[in-house]
């Protein structure tokens, strides 16, 4: 293998990829990259046998080949090259790699491309196959994978559930205290309807592969080989990149129960003075289980009204801000956990959010103004 590559180019497609090197591999041979001339360009692969991403990038190809470089090593070594043109020249006997740009020249120790495990580059044929606008899903992934637990003792909660009904995707998370909903519509109805479940980690790896594009994404449920006919993995393509991801197994709650019918006080609230609000009661309420109350008020005749966020802690001190907005209902008092409330307020996405509430023992309800098919819901605390 022989080419040139801009270094710019090479390092940011090897950042991504990196994110599916495992940081300990079992397997030692997953801690390399593979680079493969493919059609023109160089493409370069990683996995750690549940996540695979995949990027193709533009280079000058005087002879193909592949190769296995260790990431890191790799990775490393490109992110200090000059911003100028990269050569790679490979020696198939030996797998010796020399890495050429301007006054420096190194030499790596390669392996066998053969030895890596095979890393899916397109759909199989006959996957069924939905489509998504880039910065669609993009803004969908970033308002709820948030609120998708962290741990793995519940393994379904760790996931995204993803359900393809008509021309509707519905995306939901929930980690047991807090929950995401997003709707967004397809270009074309789907076929069959689908749910599976998406691990919210690899979700948040397809976000960032998202940043570079404004190309339709599809994304392909692919079933096991023999056997049910259940997906088991799910593959995002475009032009650039591919991600493959297995899928995590089991029911996903029902969600719909949750949800509030309806409410008895709605603040319309700007999201920026109810941030600065957040952030500075979390200061106090850290220290003290992240514990802040919300006491809305409203003055009937105007329908102006007030939200007072107010955090305790023995032996640190207190604290209190106003928000003021417009407020509908009956007015009332909600303790809601502080990091999870300002969790949802960065993913809002618009200037002014909508709280709702019925009573201290229900939950908090947080819609983007102006913009519709999402909803974050936090369950409450004990008031204090």
């Amino acid at each position: 293998m022989n080419l040139v590559i801009q270094q710019e180019n090479l390092k940011h497609a090897l950042a991504h990829v990196s994110r599916a090197v495992p940081g300990k591999a079992v397997i030692p041979v997953l801690s390399n990259v593979l680079l493969t001339t493919d059609q023109g360009r160089l493409r370069l692969s990683a996995t750690d046998l549940n996540l695979a991403i995949t990027v193709w990038v533009g280079a000058q190809i005087t002879q193909d080949g592949s190769v296995l470089l260790p990431a890191g090593l790799f990775a490393d070594l490109v992110a200090g090259l000059p911003n100028d043109a990269v050569t790679l020249a490979v020696n198939p006997d030996h797998h010796l790699v020399t890495v050429t740009a301007g006054r420096f020249s190194t030499e790596l120790n390669g392996i066998a491309a053969e030895e890596f495990p095979t890393v899916p580059v397109t759909p199989p044929d006959g996957a069924p196959q939905v489509t998504f606008t880039a910065t669609t899903l993009k803004a969908a992934i970033h308002q709820v994978a948030c609120a998708a637990a962290t741990t793995d003792t519940r393994p379904v909660l760790a996931g995204v559930a993803v359900r393809l009904q008509d021309a509707v995707a519905t995306l939901t998370a929930a980690d047991g205290i807090r929950l995401a909903v997003k709707q967004i519509a397809l270009p074309e109805p789907v076929a069959t309807p689908q749910e599976v479940i998406i691990p919210a980690p690899a979700l948040r790896e397809l976000g960032g592969l998202l940043s570079d594009t404004t190309a339709p994404v599809s994304m392909s449920l692919v079933p096991p080989a023999t056997g049910s006919s259940a997906a088991t993995q799910a593959i995002f393509t475009t032009d650039h990149f591919t991600l493959t991801t297995r899928l995590i197994d089991g029911q996903f709650p029902d969600v719909a129960r949750i949800l509030p019918k309806g409410c008895t006080t709605r603040a319309i609230l700007e999201v920026r003075e109810l941030n600065r609000a957040v952030k500075l009661a979390a200061l106090i309420a850290r220290v003290s289980q992240n514990v802040v109350k919300l006491s809305v008020s409203v003055d009937a005749a105007t329908q102006a009204g007030t939200v007072m966020l107010s955090a305790n802690a023995a032996g640190i001190g207190a604290n209190t801000g106003a928000v003021e907005g417009q407020v509908t209902g009956e007015g009332g008092q909600i303790a809601l956990n502080v990091t999870y409330l300002g969790d949802a307020l960065a993913v809002i996405g618009t200037p002014q959010v909508a709280f709702e509430m019925v009573t201290a023992q229900a939950p908090g309800v947080l819609r983007p103004v102006g913009q519709n098919g999402y909803v974050h819901l936090i369950m409450p605390m004990a008031l204090r």
